[in-house]
């Protein structure tokens, strides 16, 4: 693994006007935290299990770990690797090109298992696990063909079912601290999805968020039921109540915005990644690391059973 040199700075939240078309809301500046260290950064995770926040470089086909004293580690595990989470027994799942793979160690090199699906033209793009630890798997068509691409469900036991068969950009989801709900981004319909959650599967999906000509990418849920979802374009996350309200949104001064998390000691810290895929005019910090304090806590990330 090598060891690329990047910035530490120092994050604060600074109160910004409140968003124009809701003025009870609060909007935060997010301060960079790395060097552009990825092309296209996804997927942040924090776990103690690895020493705290990782995420990857897709198309690079790495994994990305924040080390104490600001440096980064890069493990290559495939020509893609599109999102990792740790697993109950030790280690890690990470999504690779048209499948997925499973590491014992946490700082292991991962063993791929049966590919999902052999379609070249389609690759996994998005994770998450739900509490029972069921692992969500999305994929894309790398020209982006509408409903092109798929969700999986991966039991812990290794079975495999599709849960939708209809998707063009399978992004974030994540579970309500009830577990009753799950929300989801398939980024081409322009808005953030929400499922009940029924005897452990998905049902009655229906709009919870969103605008026209938004792009909404990755996503998490906070203690309190909140959901931050990154907006790609747009240079934001927006934090929407278990309602559907918009309470707060955070800038960053990046237009291709991809996912986020909350970390750090007591889960406060906002993590978001960002990308410089196919950027047409230069953004010195697009494909950095930036970092938000926020008020609510997150919640310990769901692991793997498998």
């Amino acid at each position: 693994m090598c060891r690329p040199g990047v910035h530490r700075a120092r994050i604060r939240a600074r109160l910004a006007p409140p968003v124009a078309d809701d003025p009870r809301s609060t909007v935060l500046r997010a301060e960079q935290i790395t060097d552009p260290v990825a092309y296209h950064g996804e997927g942040p995770c924090w776990s103690p299990t690895w020493g705290g926040l990782r995420w990857v470089d897709m198309l690079a086909g790495d994994l990305l770990t924040l080390r104490d004293g600001g440096t980064v580690d890069r493990l290559h595990v495939g020509d893609v690797a599109a999102f990792v989470r740790p697993r109950t027994r030790g280690g890690y799942v990470v999504g690779l090109e048209r499948g997925i793979a499973l590491a014992d160690d946490p700082d292991g090199l991962p063993t791929a298992l049966p590919e999902l699906w052999s379609d070249p033209g389609v690759r996994m793009n998005e994770g998450g696990c739900d509490p029972r630890g069921a692992l969500y798997a999305g994929s894309m068509a790398y020209d982006r063909a509408p409903g092109a691409a798929m969700l999986y469900r991966i039991a812990p036991d290794g079975d495999v079912q599709v849960v939708l068969d209809d998707v063009t950009i399978s992004n974030g989801l994540d579970f309500s601290p009830d577990g009753t709900r799950a929300y989801y981004d398939d980024t081409a319909t322009g808005r953030t999805a929400v499922f009940d959650v029924v005897r452990g599967r998905l049902t009655n999906r229906r709009p919870f968020a969103g605008r026209p000509g938004e792009r909404p990418d990755g996503l998490v849920v906070d203690s309190a039921g909140n959901v931050w979802v990154a907006l790609n374009t747009a240079g934001r996350v927006r934090c929407h109540s278990p309602a559907g309200d918009v309470i707060a949104e955070v800038e960053l001064p990046v237009r291709l915005t991809t996912a986020c998390t909350l970390g750090g000691p007591d889960l406060r810290d906002l993590y978001v990644t960002t990308s410089r895929e196919n950027l047409d005019d230069p953004e010195p910090a697009a494909g950095a690391l930036f970092r938000v304090r926020v008020d609510v806590p997150g919640r310990p990330v769901l692991p793997f059973g498998g």
